[in-house]
């Protein structure tokens, strides 16, 4: 395990779907709890952060063995980039004298997700020696369309030469359940992505994620269908 991967959990306190999003009930243990966990369980990332500028959140993320980072207000209002909250987290840590090569960034809204995923994607991600990836799900047939000024437009296809669904390249979705990236690439680029980019395929149905109360309850669902057993 290298002792320079980190897990930086973004969890704000403001949510306008639904309130207090981040840490609300999820099967029996705030929202945030299962991000957390799931990190702490992995063999590959050897710190967890949790950066709020909730005072709520943030003894919640102890409670459950995370590590703790004050984000100051004007990084954690609805025009502040998830950049702007990972740049900030990384400064802090190397002020603890830790050394940070790479950042691993779960979204905690995407509970959807085991542990297996995080150890393999960190994996792949260094075994191809990447600069950046995203977590992605497959699909064979999704079809975009626009409706610009009532004009229907294909987007990914030709209406007009339809493809059979066997002969259609698979269409890779960014599911935003986590990023990983070298924090020197998040210095000097101020993004996620850059240099080699790479993605972790991930099972179609962890790319759900919890925005609303219908979210809630279908997230609920599948975790208790695919991952709980219950």
């Amino acid at each position: 395990m290298s002792n320079e991967i980190h897990a930086i959990i973004l969890a704000r306190g403001g949510s306008k779907g639904i309130p207090s999003k981040n840490i609300i009930n999820f099967l029996g243990k705030p929202l945030l709890a299962w991000s957390i966990e799931q990190c702490l369980n992995s063999s590959m990332i050897s710190d967890v952060w949790v950066s709020s500028d909730d005072k709520e959140i943030l003894n919640i993320a102890k409670q459950y063995g995370a590590k703790i980072i004050n984000r100051p207000d004007n990084l954690s209002d609805d025009f502040a980039s998830s950049e702007s909250g990972w740049l900030h987290a990384m400064e802090f840590i190397k002020k603890q004298n830790l050394s940070i090569e790479y950042i691993f960034a779960p979204q905690v809204t995407s509970p959807l997700r085991e542990v297996s995923d995080i150890d393999k994607s960190i994996k792949l991600f260094l075994k191809d020696e990447l600069d950046s990836m995203f977590s992605a799900s497959l699909a064979d047939d999704l079809f975009f369309w626009t409706n610009a000024n009532n004009i229907m437009k294909s987007v990914n296809y030709d209406y007009r030469n339809r493809k059979r669904r066997q002969d259609i390249d698979p269409q890779i979705i960014e599911n935003g359940s986590f990023y990983i990236f070298k924090s020197e690439l998040l210095k000097n680029e101020n993004n996620r992505f850059g240099g080699k980019i790479g993605y972790y395929k991930m099972d179609f149905w962890k790319m759900f994620e919890i925005d609303n109360s219908q979210d809630l309850r279908m997230c609920s669902a599948l975790m208790k269908e695919f991952l709980l057993g219950d």
